[in-house]
């Protein structure tokens, strides 16, 4: 039987859950031509948003072309423009001689071929037949407002997983790319218009948020969490759809326990409804909290098996609430050392993105689930 509840996949329409007004002006701004970068906490649910304001968008009558984009598995700048490439050919022609017509009216004078042979084996929509030059790269990152401004209309190109980017050898060749081909945006509805996004939050943060690079040519837009109460008739409507009750304060725990967010929450849930023939009881919560938790034991004892002793002290602090580590009774008490090494330690725990902090510098977990796992597991023995 369907589930109401899903978390293998991105959401949209009566599965997406608030932030209307929020998806609204998204909407607002890339119809300006606005680029926009959306870096959020894992699990929050940021690229549902992103595809629910296109939904929205599509429903109203826009007329746009999508091309989704994942940078995950990029290991080269190679690697990235073939990806690219690949992404935006398919989204904007169907069949062999219009992949072939794209790239001999657009990429003029590169290194990228349309290669039959490669098509056949490897399903390659466009080829590399020489090392990339300067040349390939912009030009090649200038494909979508080409293809856009030749058929008249606007392509958005969500790109999830930009961070990746960050870790090439060649990644400055092709962030200064970046700079330059979004800082050419258009507003008049035709053209391409970025919408970027990433997993890894404190990487995506330095590349956006920390460093001057992309300043005042892509926008930064925040997605909040759900609203808790919105999540509570969400997870209690969803239930009677399957036959279940769920009491609305208990409803309203599980949103706060997760603090909003919606892959654990939806999972969380799930099992509830699987465990349960009827009523939803304590127990029964209490069971299918265990349950995520076991399922993601293995992932958290990998995270601390490669934690230092001093990190998985700072982790402890955190737990027990504090805020500010260099004070001389909190290195005291947590064997920090010095205000040199709090120093250390906080930056090793962000690069492995298990925490971060506000621009207040306030600290807090990545993962609520992880936090949890300290909290009565880890810490509790």
């Amino acid at each position: 039987m369907d589930t109401p509840f899903i978390y293998d996949k991105y959401v949209t329409g009566k599965n997406f859950i608030g932030r209307k007004k929020e998806c609204t002006a998204m909407a607002n701004f890339l119809e300006a031509g606005e680029n926009l970068v959306l870096i959020s906490t894992p699990k929050s649910g940021t690229m549902s948003a992103i595809q629910q304001t296109l939904f929205n968008m599509k429903v109203s009558g826009r007329q746009f072309t999508t091309c989704n984009l994942n940078l995950l598995n990029v290991r080269s700048l190679e690697d990235f423009l073939l990806k690219f490439g690949n992404a935006v050919i398919r989204a904007t022609a169907t069949t062999a001689a219009e992949y072939s017509r794209i790239i001999t009216e657009h990429l003029p004078g590169t290194h990228f071929v349309f290669d039959q042979e490669r098509f056949s084996d490897c399903n390659e929509a466009v080829s590399l037949n020489w090392e990339p030059d300067e040349n390939d790269i912009f030009s090649l990152m200038r494909l979508p407002a080409k293809i856009a401004a030749a058929s008249g209309t606007r392509i958005y190109l969500v790109i999830d997983e930009f961070q990746a980017v960050g870790e090439l050898k060649d990644c400055n060749r092709i962030l200064r790319a970046f700079k330059e081909i979004l800082g050419e945006r258009n507003g008049d509805g035709k053209g391409c218009t970025f919408i970027i996004t990433g997993s890894r939050y404190n990487a995506m943060r330095a590349i956006f948020h920390h460093s001057p690079l992309f300043h005042g040519v892509i926008d930064e837009f925040q997605i909040p969490e759900a609203d808790e109460t919105e999540i509570a008739d969400y997870i209690v409507k969803g239930l009677l759809m399957t036959g279940k009750v769920l009491e609305r304060d208990a409803a309203l725990r599980i949103a706060h326990i997760f603090e909003g967010k919606l892959w654990y929450i939806n999972h969380f849930t799930a099992i509830c409804d699987s465990l349960s023939k009827g009523y939803i009881t304590n127990g029964v919560m209490m069971d299918a909290l265990n349950t995520m938790v076991a399922v993601h034991d293995v992932r958290f004892r990998d995270y601390i098996s490669n934690l230092t002793f001093h990190q998985i002290s700072f982790l402890k602090a955190m737990v027990d609430g504090v805020t500010r580590f260099t004070s001389a009774d909190v290195i005291k008490k947590y064997a920090l050392n010095s205000s040199a090494n709090v120093v250390r330690v906080k930056e090793a725990l962000m690069k492995k993105e298990l925490i971060s902090f506000t621009d207040n510098d306030e600290p807090f977990f990545l993962d609520t689930l992880f936090r949890y796992w300290l909290v009565n597991s880890y810490f509790a023995g």
